[in-house]
């Protein structure tokens, strides 16, 4: 039976470089892959021998990129390795198959959202609401299905995103801070509910995953086993779980380590 690997992208495979890391004198700095540029300019990045790592992965499991991100954000990234059959991006709300949305599982995300939670325009109408222009950037609203902030981090009140994390709460919400980002997203729309379609469809017995963020918990703990790096939303908060192993790196290299991970267990399942 076939291994499913389902790993976040953004601060747990690919990093920007100001998320980098790189602690070490330059000299010691490992070589990097650009696998994202945007507007003309490189965004995010992995290690060459993490490229050559996930090569590997995708040839000896089914590898899901499993993202926050919209599909056209998604879309962007050029990651080594044969094209992945699945994906899954705006958390879950769309199911990539060879690079085109699943119209049936949209709909059915749709439909649970509409009967389980407070309505996008509702959020959004409080998000820009409550937020104040002096550390506010950018409002967005992605893909009709949750929306996001962009802020400068030194100015945004230290208990503001709390306040929210309540408020969206009540109304079957969840509120997630990613580096300069604030996410909104209604709780049914999950990374693991997506994942395990694709283990439905590919007969997979092992799952494997890995994630930074609050978004992610979800997803690892659905999984056999899973990866958190020590930076990130999870990290920060102490976040643990019996089948979830939280690892020492911090950075690209976290990257690097995860994808060594993932390649062990899927040699080694047992």
């Amino acid at each position: 039976m076939p291994v499913l690997v389902a790993s976040d992208l953004d601060r747990t495979l690919i990093y920007s470089s100001a998320a980098l890391a790189l602690t070490m004198p330059d000299a010691r700095a490992p070589r990097l892959l650009c696998v994202e540029v945007h507007e003309a300019k490189p965004l995010s990045y992995l290690t060459e021998t993490a490229a050559g790592l996930l090569t590997d992965l995708g040839d000896a499991a089914v590898f899901v990129p499993t993202t926050t991100r919209t599909r056209k954000q998604y879309q962007r990234i050029n990651l080594p390795g044969p094209p992945p059959a699945y994906a899954i991006c705006a958390n879950g709300g769309h199911l990539l198959v060879d690079g085109v949305t699943d119209t049936g599982w949209h709909a059915r995300v749709q439909a649970r959202l509409a009967a389980e939670c407070a309505s996008l325009a509702e959020v959004g109408e409080h998000l820009l609401r409550s937020a104040d222009p002096v550390w506010l950037r950018k409002h967005r609203i992605a893909e009709d299905l949750f929306a996001y902030l962009v802020v400068e981090r030194e100015l945004l009140p230290e208990d503001w995103v709390k306040e929210l994390a309540v408020w969206a709460e009540d109304r079957g919400w969840t509120v997630s801070l990613q580096g300069r980002k604030i996410y909104a997203v209604p709780k049914p729309l999950t990374k693991s509910a997506a994942v395990r379609e694709v283990a439905r469809r590919t007969g997979a017995e092992l799952t494997l995953a890995a994630g930074d963020s609050l978004l992610d918990a979800d997803l690892l703990l659905a999984a056999d086993r899973g990866w958190r790096p020590a930076h990130g939303e999870l990290a920060d908060t102490g976040w643990t779980a019996p089948d979830v192993t939280a690892l020492p790196e911090r950075g690209v290299l976290a990257g690097e380590r995860i994808l060594r991970e993932f390649l062990r267990a899927v040699r080694q399942p047992t």
